[in-house]
């Protein structure tokens, strides 16, 4: 039977990840419940378990006395002294405890304590390993889906990932293997909820330090990055190495790297913006892919607007579908701009001129008329 016992704890120590030591206790623990049960809940009894053997060993723990008053609790000198000798009034002895003795409702209580606290630790364990995995890229086999939520299977555990938190007009299947963003690790009364994401922004950061090493290497550097989930990202880079182009290492060789990327986006589009610390310059830039003529920006930088001139036929492109290019920009740089083409600009300069020339005449004449 010990035999049995180390085998079976060995091998749910390799199955479950956890160590020997503690199933040990677990062990230890629901057999001494158990065994309290049987004897009516008297916390005079103990138990314990040899780690190499696996023998259990039960006693009860009496006080020996002179005159019995408990003999639950006590036990008389003429009695302690048949078992050790040498005990006096005031000691302690162990007589041992039979074991097989302890009935079908101990066992069935011992069993049902043994599982839960395997449950537990395993919940531990997994809070602990995914819990330091929050904001990385994992990836997974996509198992089943639950109302509006899909189970995805990451290793010993399974992750949810909402329908809302997929791209938009996606459909996973059974047995697809995707690769999301770890957003959150949560502790429930079922265990730890480890969530999923495909829509948050993180993910792209995530997706090209995959690919692109002069990122995870921190030569280049992700400056910002706005994102219209399975429409459009804008992402800016910049290089801390003058030998390193930052746009090129993003894009890859004929375009590998960041195409890899959009197919795993599902044809998302993404602009790789090169970063300035001109704001002109980055507004101009993260208008791609339009081309702007002029870029002006208010004094006051706490109002943080820019107005930017387009070529008539560079307008909407600048402007993007349902506004969607500018609104981004507006995200990435974080300036409000306002666009206007070339010649509703050249319409509002040749007003404002009309209404100076107009002004200046009116000025002339009520100074010729003082005069006379």
């Amino acid at each position: 039977m010990t035999k049995e016992l180390c085998m079976v704890i060995d091998q749910i120590s390799r199955e479950k990840g956890i160590s020997r030591d503690a199933l040990l206790r677990v062990l230890e623990a629901a057999l001494l419940s158990a065994v309290r049960k049987r004897f009516g809940g008297r916390t005079n009894i103990t138990l314990q378990i040899d780690p190499k053997t696996c023998t259990i060993e039960a006693f009860e723990v009496k006080t020996v006395v002179e005159s019995v008053n408990d003999k639950n609790e006590e036990i008389s000198l003429k009695e302690a002294a048949a078992i050790s000798p040498d005990k006096k009034a005031g000691d302690t002895v162990e007589i041992p405890v039979p074991l097989h003795d302890l009935g079908r409702i101990a066992a069935q209580t011992a069993k049902q304590v043994i599982f839960q606290r395997v449950r537990e630790a395993e919940r531990d364990i997994i809070y602990d390993e995914f819990k330091d995995k929050v904001g990385q890229i994992v990836s997974g086999t996509v198992v089943r889906k639950e109302k509006n939520t899909y189970i995805v299977s990451i290793g010993k555990t399974e992750a949810f990932l909402t329908q809302r938190d997929t791209l938009p007009n996606e459909t996973l299947k059974r047995g697809d293997i995707v690769k999301a963003y770890l957003a959150e690790v949560k502790q429930t009364s079922k265990g730890p909820a480890i969530i999923l994401s495909r829509t948050d922004p993180h993910f792209i950061v995530g997706l090209f330090k995959m690919e692109v090493p002069e990122i995870s290497d921190g030569v280049v550097i992700i400056k910002g990055l706005a994102r219209e989930p399975g429409e459009r990202t804008k992402i800016a880079v910049a290089s801390k190495d003058p030998s390193v182009d930052a746009v090129g290492a993003c894009v890859g060789m004929k375009g590998t790297r960041v195409q890899s990327i959009v197919r795993e986006l599902r044809g998302e589009r993404i602009d790789i913006i090169p970063w300035s610390e001109d704001p002109r310059i980055f507004i101009a830039r993260a208008l791609t892919p339009a081309t702007v003529d002029r870029v002006g920006i208010s004094e006051n930088e706490e109002e943080k607007t820019a107005m930017v001139i387009a070529d008539d036929q560079q307008l909407s492109l600048a402007i993007g579908k349902r506004g969607q290019n500018i609104k981004l920009a507006t995200k990435l740089t974080g300036w409000e701009i306002e666009i206007l083409s070339e010649s509703e600009y050249s319409k509002i300069k040749m007003e404002e001129t009309n209404k100076s020339l107009d002004k200046a005449i009116m000025e002339t004449r009520q100074s010729k008329s003082n005069e006379s």
